[in-house]
């Protein structure tokens, strides 16, 4: 799975970009995005998903729900 962030709620802070080891957090044209394709939540690097353990605004960055 991976996680997206809200795009009403980020505030282009830009606090959980260098942090993400696989590197799927960028910039997009108003917010920042995490490319499903490449988020792995952290698995094998971080015991939880490090962007949302960095990201200021609560419930910004949440699990992407399966199709």
């Amino acid at each position: 799975m991976a996680m997206y962030i809200v795009a009403d709620e980020c505030i282009s802070c830009g606090d959980c970009q260098p942090e993400c080891p696989t590197k799927s957090i960028i910039e997009g044209k108003i917010v920042f995005e995490i490319d499903a394709s490449t988020c792995t939540e952290c698995e094998g690097d971080f015991d939880s998903p490090k962007c949302v353990e960095l990201c200021p605004i609560d419930n910004c960055i949440l699990p992407k729900k399966a199709a």
